[in-house]
């Protein structure tokens, strides 16, 4: 009876043993797991930025190209003029290094920083194809500077949420373009509704 006894008065303490020999492994691998994810997301972090600057690059590349292929459209551009054969051969080299990186977006870029990139990427593609038209004159290229640049901007939001950036916002177009020539059409109506010649309008009704 007295080994019998013994083995009841070590049960609890091989329980015991045993409980936190199993609590010891079941947390080491909850930490082990929790380690390798933070890893695996660092890394895909990592990937996803180089996507990122890859892609900035290469738009970046193929605006700066085709607005100095158009500078002498560009009376306040600060670089000199940039060749038409020359700005081909620069583009197409562009285009190549943008095809890349676009491909690496599409794979590890979320939704909304793709469709963000793809909008920068399509108002920029309007450039390269004004640029391309030379020696015909463009039509409305400030307004298209000024979209690709608001494009940029949203890009670069999408991007920074999507790699957990923060800091507030680093957009750079403060305010929107000018466009004076909209007012044309509203002032001639307001002449055709000038009455009894005393230079007042009709009011509305």
């Amino acid at each position: 009876m007295s080994v019998l006894e013994n083995l009841v008065t070590q049960v609890p303490a091989l329980l015991g043993v045993l409980i936190g020999t199993a609590g010891t492994m079941i947390a080491t691998s909850v930490n082990e797991r929790a380690r390798w994810r933070r890893s695996q997301t660092v890394r895909w972090d990592e990937r996803r930025l180089d996507a990122y600057v890859d892609f900035t690059r290469a738009v970046k590349e193929i605006h700066a190209v085709a607005t100095q292929m158009l500078g002498d459209h560009r009376p306040g551009s600060r670089r000199p003029p940039l060749g038409r054969e020359d700005g081909l051969v620069r583009l197409a080299e562009a285009d190549v290094r943008h095809t890349l990186a676009w491909e690496a977006v599409l794979l590890l870029g979320d939704e909304v920083t793709v469709r963000a990139a793809a909008g920068w990427r399509d108002v920029v593609r309007d450039i390269e194809r004004t640029a391309r038209a030379l020696p015909s004159p463009p039509t409305d290229l400030p307004e298209l500077i000024h979209r690709a640049d608001e494009s940029r901007d949203r890009f670069y939001r999408a991007a920074r949420g999507s790699l957990g950036v923060r800091g507030g916002s680093v957009d750079q177009v403060r305010h929107p373009l000018p466009r004076p020539g909209r007012a044309e059409p509203a002032a001639l109506a307001r002449r055709r509704g000038l009455s009894g010649g005393r230079g007042r309008p009709t009011p509305p009704a």
